[in-house]
């Protein structure tokens, strides 16, 4: 499986990354990146020691597999242009945690096909985030006759597959930010909170760091129900009613 990437960014060059160092079919390849930008192209591909392409055309025809790894609200209009291409019996995969395959609208009348893949993972940084991918349980959706090729070419990379409906990917998706986005929301109110009573910034955060990392390890260890202390898992009414 020749494999393409649209979008030099974080994580076009960590997915890539992983492929390289995980695939366990000799057959599977990374041919190299193209991005609208250049310089990160050529970036992505010295990192990934494959080829930059300048030419949206010739990746297109090299590739078996495409990864459509730019913004969510920039996947629509690289489509617009990658079906006009020759995309005859190949792979278009974005990366999308809420969006769906349906992103690659009429695929069908190019007989392509189509898969939402995403790796539920937050990917920080192009240079390291690859080296913890491995650990990240992979949703995929999409056309359901090639679906078991894209399952197996995952699972050979290491990583757990779940199928997840079409339906289900907003929902999907706000959980995931529930359990990132949102935890860092909550632990800069916290910090900020501690800031209101006299702690530097570097102080809240080293004060704060032994509640939160054994609170979360508890959570992800003993599940939420029995990780709950404080106030309100004392039923201290009156204390909360403060708060």
């Amino acid at each position: 499986m020749k494999i393409g990437f649209i979008g030099a960014g974080k994580v076009g060059v960590s997915l890539g990354m992983h492929i390289l160092n995980c695939s366990q079919d000799e057959t599977t390849n990374v041919i190299g990146y193209y991005d609208k930008s250049s310089s990160a192209a050529r970036e992505a591909a010295d990192l990934t020691k494959t080829k930059q392409y300048s030419n949206l055309m010739q990746l297109a025809e090299d590739s078996e597999m495409i990864f459509v790894t730019v913004s969510d609200d920039a996947i629509s209009s690289v489509w617009e242009n990658l079906k006009e291409l020759p995309i005859e019996e190949k792979f278009v995969c974005h990366c999308s945690g809420s969006l769906t395959s349906a992103t690659f609208s009429g695929i069908n009348q190019y007989d392509a096909y189509g898969y939402s893949i995403h790796p539920l993972f937050a990917v920080s940084d192009k240079l390291t985030s690859y080296k913890k991918l491995k650990q990240a349980i992979f949703t995929i959706e999409g056309e359901q006759s090639n679906l078991h090729i894209v399952t197996e070419f995952i699972k050979k990379l290491g990583n757990d597959v779940v199928q997840i409906r079409e339906e289900d990917k907003v929902r999907y998706h706000a959980a995931a930010v529930f359990g990132s986005n949102f935890v860092v929301g909550l632990a800069d109110i916290s910090i900020r909170m501690m800031m209101d009573c006299g702690f530097s910034y570097s102080e809240a955060l080293r004060a704060l760091t032994p509640l939160m990392s054994e609170n979360m390890n508890r959570v992800l260890q003993a599940g939420s129900e029995a990780s709950l202390t404080g106030p309100v898992e004392r039923n201290d009414v009156q204390t909360v009613k403060k708060h």
